[in-house]
């Protein structure tokens, strides 16, 4: 049985594609149009996949990440609630008109499929609700049985929602009112920081670490913690329930903390301590549900999915002070994982297929051959060297050691927002000023986001305060204070590291190139970042070649081709072709 999953319209649009359970795809079209976070409807994934051996007919069914009768009768009942007023919320600096934005959508779906069914079959459109998207990730997890906990700005009903998952089933326990939501107050101080919003409240996170607790009182009194293991938002600092994101802070929240930022370069202490404030709650309120949660369940194993499971700090926390032994975040915890997770539910819970995969990889993007990569090196004027692998594996480490900085780019691209080793820049872990040297020469970010340590499975509880495997980067575990002063490029200010446990059974050659590099330096540790430049990660060999040759890389790793040319020919015409 084959199922696509598909998202489009809100952020992170994409497809999915299982085959009885097992994932076959999942494509961002972020990586093919190059907008990130892009709502675009995913053409261009779309025709990638159909150019590659599926044909519309070979569907059963297409999933949908929302309910649209639902999501139409939670947006009506909150216009109503403050009719006439909220009526500015339908103004097109909102996402209120998202239901119809769906609606719409739907159909041209349909009349796509249509389209591309030249006269065949057009498979059956299915509507999973969205937070049951994301906690069908619960299905490609690691568990036979666990509690499941979604967080999110909102979905169709709420924007806190518990689930039990056993089997191939999962039963939603609980959900808060969608107003309710520490997604929506985490994106809209990142804006009121001076940040964009859906994208850069990671960049607050990593700002948090900076700050004091001066604020964290008046921050707590935002959020009331309930005893029943529940949150509300304390509504009086509070407006978008009736002016949407246009307008989302009454005046008391202003004379709480002043007035918003425009700019956000420099941030000053009070920034900081702003965001340090909004880490507290959001840890504290995450903490407080999850231990209400465990009480009742008495279970050791979490699974934890929507944007706000993208909070690597709070997740180690959640380790580290509640009952749960282990916790699993997907690759794609925010919507960029759920129309794999519109898949999955539909599947498994509404199709009742058991269940027989597990995701311990994320590497389900596009690859490219030998050919390609060769015609995209001669494109571009750069000589190369292709290598046989140990003499590859080798020299890249050597490189690494010897201070330089390099472009890797092997088979399938990572799904989810996080560089996972086949699209990822990397380097020494071990020179201080090595964080300021990527950004200063490649990344050109802010200086407080720390970059994250990839760390050999077998030796990562030597490095860091935690028992557990993420091979999905998605916790940011305290590093061993004997331990910091050898790696002080992934330190982050607060002595935490966002790290990667590799196996050589998930990525072969990304391990053995840590493998090796240990060998060298005593360190089983690289610095592993984005390959990109202030634009989506990588996708195709042009993309990576162009990255390379518009900053100062030093070396480049195409599959089997080493280059370190770079000619300054070379250079010019990477420049000439960049449009952003």
């Amino acid at each position: 049985m084959r199922v696509l999953g598909l998202a489009a319209r809100s952020h992170d649009s994409g497809i999915a594609l299982l085959n009885d359970g097992h994932v076959d795809l999942v494509y961002e079209e972020e990586r093919f149009n190059r907008e990130k976070h892009t709502r675009a409807y995913p053409v261009q994934s779309l025709d990638y996949m159909f150019a590659n051996g599926i044909a519309v007919g070979d569907l059963d069914a297409i999933a949908m990440p929302w309910n649209i009768n639902e999501l139409r009768r939670t947006v009506r009942g909150l216009w109503m609630r403050n009719f006439p007023r909220s009526l500015s919320i339908l103004g097109p600096d909102n996402h209120g008109p998202i239901s119809y934005w769906i609606v719409a959508m739907r159909a041209f779906v349909w009349q796509d499929m249509k389209r591309r069914a030249r006269g065949g079959r057009v498979p059956k459109f299915v509507e999973v609700n969205h937070h049951d998207a994301h906690a069908a990730a619960f299905f490609v997890s690691p568990y036979d049985d666990a509690d499941v906990l979604v967080i999110d700005g909102y979905g169709d009903q709420g924007s806190t929602s518990v689930y039990v998952g056993a089997g191939n089933r999962i039963e939603q326990l609980w959900r808060n009112e969608q107003l309710h939501s520490l997604g929506v107050l985490y994106s809209l101080t990142t804006r009121f920081l001076g940040f964009p919003v859906f994208g850069d409240e990671g960049k607050v996170m990593g700002l948090s670490a900076y700050g004091s607790s001066a604020l964290v009182d008046k921050f707590f009194r935002l959020v009331h913690l309930h005893s029943d293991g529940t949150y509300t938002l304390n509504m009086d600092y509070f407006s978008f329930d009736i002016y949407g994101e246009k307008s989302p802070f009454k005046r008391k929240f202003f004379e709480t903390f002043g007035a918003p930022y425009t700019d956000c370069s420099s941030p000053t202490q009070h920034q900081l301590d702003i965001a340090f404030a909004l880490q507290a709650v959001i840890e504290r309120a995450i903490l407080h549900v999850v231990r209400g949660v465990q009480k009742k369940s008495g279970r050791k194993r979490l699974v934890f999915a929507g944007g706000v499971a993208m909070n690597c700090v709070a997740n180690a926390k959640i380790l580290e002070e509640t009952d749960y032994d282990e916790i699993w975040v997907p690759p794609g915890a925010s919507d960029a994982g759920v129309p794999l997770g519109a898949a999955l539910y539909h599947t498994h819970q509404t199709c009742g297929v058991a269940r027989s995969f597990e995701l311990t990889h994320a590497f389900y993007g596009t690859s490219y051959d030998d050919e390609e990569i060769v015609r995209a090196l001669t494109d571009a004027g750069l000589t190369w060297r292709k290598l046989e692998r140990f003499e590859l594996i080798s020299k890249t480490a050597q490189t690494i050691a010897d201070g330089k900085i390099v472009g890797w780019f092997q088979g399938r691209y990572e799904m989810g927002p996080r560089a996972l080793g086949n699209r990822s820049i990397l380097a020494d872990p071990r020179r201080a000023d090595m964080k300021d040297t990527i950004n200063a020469r490649i990344k050109h970010r802010e200086g407080f986001r720390p970059f994250a340590p990839a760390v050999l499975a077998d030796s990562a509880s030597e490095w860091f305060h935690i028992d557990q495997a993420d091979p999905f980067m998605t916790i940011a575990p305290r590093i061993r204070d004997d331990k910091k002063s050898l790696i002080p490029a992934v330190v982050h200010a607060d002595g935490t590291g966002r790290f990667q446990t590799v196996n050589r059974s998930a990525n072969d050659r990304y391990h053995d190139l840590i493998l090796a590099f240990g060998q060298l330096t005593g360190v089983p540790i690289l610095l592993n970042t984005s390959f990109n430049k202030q634009e989506p990660v990588v996708t195709r060999p042009e993309e990576a070649i162009s990255c390379y040759l518009r900053t100062d890389m030093d070396a480049l790793v195409l599959g089997d081709y080493f280059v370190d040319d770079r000619s300054e020919g070379a250079i010019q015409l990477a420049k000439a072709r960049f449009k952003r």
